[in-house]
């Protein structure tokens, strides 16, 4: 009984890490789908860019389309995983 226990307590951990640990990004250009390690936790799995190839300016957008796009400078292109 304790082995099932320790075992779930185990693959808990593991999808709690991948899930904070890693994520999701859809390229801006190509609107593919890529995995990536994050470089800090966070519950946020998908990232993606509101602004994408066009040339609109980060206070065009709305409240929530900012936050999305600040999340993806900072987790992607801060961190030059599209180069």
């Amino acid at each position: 009984m304790k082995k099932r226990i320790l075992w779930g307590v185990f693959a808990f951990a593991v999808v709690l890490s991948i899930r904070v640990f890693c994520g999701v990004y859809v390229h801006d250009e190509f609107a593919e789908r890529h995995f990536f390690i994050k470089h800090r936790p966070t519950w946020k799995w998908l990232f993606y860019s509101p602004i994408g190839m066009s040339d609109k300016k980060l206070g065009e957008l709305s409240e929530e389309e900012q936050i999305e796009q600040k999340y993806f400078n900072e987790f992607i292109l801060d961190q030059r995983i599209i180069f």
